[in-house]
C-alpha cells in the first residue's frame, strides 16, 4: 500500500478472470495496489481502478516471459490459476493427468521462476493457492489432490530456499468456495463419466454420482469468492504472515483432523461423509 505521492506496489494475480482470482484482484486494487490481472482471453479481466489486465496462460512460456519482461519490481505473486479434473485413478486418461499437473503445478512453478528476480528486488511474497485437497484426498480426486499435495511440498521447499533472500512464501488452503471453477469441474467429471466403459461404469458409476453431488453441496454451502479473497489479501499484506491460511470452517476442520487421525479412521470418516450422496440402490422383487 502507498501514500498519494508514492508509486503503487505491483501484484500479479494469475487466473483472475473469475471467482477467487477476480475477487482478489478487486480487493487488492481497492487497497491501493497496482494489480496485474492475468487472464487467458482479452476482456476477461475484472474491471476496477488499479487493475491492469495482462494476457497470461500459465501453460504458455511466451506469455510468461512477456509478463516477466515488463515487471521490474513485484510486491507479491498470487498463483491462483487452476482446474479440477475428478475421476477414479483407474479411469482417468493419462493426457488428463498430465494436463491437470501442467496447469495446477508446473504452470505455477514456471511463473514463479520467471518472476523471482522481480520479487527479490521488491522483497516480495509468493502466495500459492492450494486447497483442502492438498491435505486430504477424497475418492475420484486423485489427480486434483495430487497436484495440490505437490504444490504444498514445493511451497515448503521454496519457503525454506527463499527465506534467506528476503522473499516469503505463503500457502492458502480453501475449502468450499462458490465459484465457476466448481461448475467447470462438474462438467468435466460428467464428460469423463460418459466415456467410461460398461465395466468401469459398473465399478465407479455410483461413486462418481456421489462425488459430484457431494461437490455440489460442498460448493453451495461454501464461502463466497469475496470472503475467500479477504483471506488471500491477508496472506499478501500481513507483516508477519503465517505459512498457511485456510478458507472456511470445513477446510480448517479437515486440515486439523488429517494431522491427528489415523489413516483408517480418516477413511471411515470420509466414507461416512460421502455415503448420503450415493444414488439409491434399485429395489429388486
Amino acid at each position: 500500500m502507498t501514500t498519494s505521492t508514492e508509486k503503487p506496489q505491483t501484484i500479479l494475480v494469475t487466473g483472475a478472470s473469475t471467482g477467487m482470482g477476480a475477487a482478489t484482484a478487486r480487493a487488492l486494487a481497492h487497497r491501493g495496489f497496482h494489480v496485474l490481472a492475468g487472464v487467458r482471453r482479452e476482456g476477461d479481466a475484472p474491471r476496477a481502478p488499479g487493475i491492469e489486465p495482462v494476457l497470461l496462460d500459465i501453460t504458455r512460456p511466451a506469455q510468461i516471459e512477456a509478463v516477466a519482461a515488463r515487471v521490474t519490481t513485484l510486491h507479491a505473486l498470487v498463483n491462483n490459476a487452476g482446474i479440477a479434473v475428478n475421476a477414479p485413478v483407474e479411469t482417468l486418461p493419462m493426457d488428463e493427468w498430465r494436463w491437470q499437473f501442467e496447469v495446477n503445478l508446473f504452470g505455477h512453478i514456471a511463473v514463479t521462476q520467471a518472476l523471482l528476480p522481480a520479487l527479490r528486488r521488491g522483497s516480495g511474497r509468493v502466495v500459492n493457492i492450494s486447497s483442502v485437497g492438498g491435505r486430504v484426498a477424497l475418492p475420484a480426486y486423485g489427480a486434483y489432490a495430487g497436484t495440490k499435495f505437490a504444490l504444498e511440498a514445493v511451497s515448503d521447499a521454496l519457503r525454506r530456499e527463499l527465506a534467506p533472500q528476503g522473499v516469503q512464501v505463503v500457502v492458502v488452503e480453501p475449502g468450499g468456495v462458490r465459484t465457476a471453477m466448481a461448475d467447470r469441474g462438474t462438467a468435466t467429471a460428467t464428460r469423463l463419466a460418459e466415456g467410461l466403459s460398461p465395466e468401469q461404469t459398473d465399478r465407479y458409476g455410483p461413486l462418481l454420482q456421489a462425488v459430484m453431488a457431494h461437490a455440489a453441496a460442498f460448493t453451495r454451502n461454501g464461502q463466497s469468492a469475496e470472503d475467500a479473497a479477504e483471506v488471500i489479501v491477508k496472506a499478501v499484506t500481513a507483516r508477519r504472515p503465517r505459512t498457511r491460511y485456510t478458507i472456511g470452517r470445513d477446510a480448517a476442520l479437515m486440515t486439523r483432523v488429517s494431522r491427528i487421525v489415523p489413516d483408517r479412521l480418516l477413511d471411515r470418516i470420509l466414507a461416512a461423509d460421502l455415503r448420503p450422496h450415493f444414488p439409491p440402490v434399485p429395489q429388486t422383487h
